[in-house]
């Protein structure tokens, strides 16, 4: 396939900028952006370049078509009139995956039943098939989105999502995804020769990300795709892709990154994390109360993901350590601070209002990234 295709990356709630900033660095300019998404196109290399580089999209998808559709016969012959053939192989696995939001056609399973007979359909006549299609081939996942009657038909391009790095060996009770992590560190101006600190690493997710920012290493580097099996995008096409990675890494950069937790086993765990991802000895991890936390270096950076609170029991406990860590950065004017929380007193729990805050959203839980400037000396 030479020509362009339609991209959809999809992107958590108020990560959306982030996202598009992410592809526009990789060179391509026309990029839309709406809720919950980012819209571009461009040529067949940017599916290998956009799974392999993309840090806070949740995944890449090809835009078959789209188009109005309020009745169960508009939404199989549009269907069956778009180019399935261009994208799904004679053998090719498409099993349809559905949702509708504000949409007369309401009742997804149905929709993805007619998407899947308008497809088979199409491909059948155009293979010249007329038993049933074998399907034991590459996998090519399809989604029917609908909504307020607008179809939008997608075939996913990263197969698992682009969360999963490879690297997470194990987690803590309620693990920060690895997109968000690394969304959490991209939004601060944090760079590679600055010291870097967690208090509260649990997994060690937040500094993994950053230790792969640092050295400019591609997140999806040691994963496959489910694209990377379809034939329509050669292996050169990987293989130029991978290439591009390895050199663009800077295996040689320095970093001073640190992660602290009070739970022995979540450091036991992070450093474990932190050895799949290849970053041993790139992240020191120490068992301490956060409380305990003395900068010994000047212009760092704090960027933490502390416990809510969410719970009665905790939430006294919780909102002391807060009271504490604020009066630790207030001795210590260089460093900034980047903490992510859904205590809606934080500021004032910490003693100091925050020169910027985002909203953004934890899993299900919407949450306020509070960020505290340092003074550069």
């Amino acid at each position: 396939m030479t020509k362009k295709i339609t991209l959809l990356a999809t992107a958590a709630m108020g990560l959306e900028s982030v996202v598009a900033n992410e592809i526009k660095a990789l060179g391509y300019t026309d990029v839309q952006v709406e809720n919950g998404k980012v819209i571009f196109e461009e040529d067949v290399q940017a599916i290998p370049r956009c799974n392999l580089w993309l840090r806070t999209a949740d995944r890449v998808k090809v835009i078959v078509g789209e188009f109005n559709a309020t009745t169960f016969d508009e939404l199989f012959e549009q269907t069956k009139a778009l180019p399935w053939e261009q994208f799904i192989t004679e053998d090719g696995v498409f099993p349809v995956n559905g949702k509708s939001v504000k949409s007369k056609l309401f009742s997804v399973s149905d929709c993805q039943a007619i998407v899947k007979k308008a497809i088979v359909e199409r491909l059948k006549k155009k293979y010249g098939i007329a038993s049933r299609m074998p399907e034991s081939g590459a996998l090519y996942r399809v989604e029917v989105s609908l909504l307020k009657d607008k179809a939008t038909l997608t075939i996913d391009t990263s197969g698992s999502g682009l969360h999963k790095r490879g690297y997470r060996t194990a987690q803590g009770e309620a693990p920060l995804k690895e997109t968000l992590a690394a969304a959490l560190v991209q939004l601060t101006n944090w760079k590679p020769d600055y010291p870097l600190v967690d208090l509260f690493c649990g997994s060690g997710t937040i500094l993994i990300e950053a230790a792969l920012i640092g050295q400019n290493i591609a997140p999806g580097f040691n994963r496959s795709f489910a694209s990377e099996e379809w034939d329509w995008i050669s292996q050169d096409k990987w293989t130029e892709a991978f290439d591009e990675a390895e050199g663009l890494a800077n295996y040689d950069q320095p970093l001073s990154i640190t992660g602290s937790d009070l739970d022995p086993k979540m450091i036991e765990i992070a450093k474990n994390n932190a050895m799949e991802a290849g970053l041993a000895d790139l992240i020191e991890w120490k068992q301490m109360q956060a409380t305990d936390f003395y900068p010994r270096e000047t212009n760092g950076y704090l960027i933490s993901n502390p416990p809510y609170g969410e719970r009665l029991g905790d939430k006294k406990e919780v909102e002391a350590i807060y009271q504490a860590i604020g009066k630790i950065m207030k001795n210590h004017p260089s460093w900034s601070s980047y903490i992510l929380t859904s205590n809606e007193k934080f500021e004032a729990l910490y003693g100091e209002k925050a020169t910027k805050r985002r909203k953004l959203f934890n899993g299900f839980i919407k949450v306020d990234y509070y960020q505290y400037f340092g003074k550069r000396v």
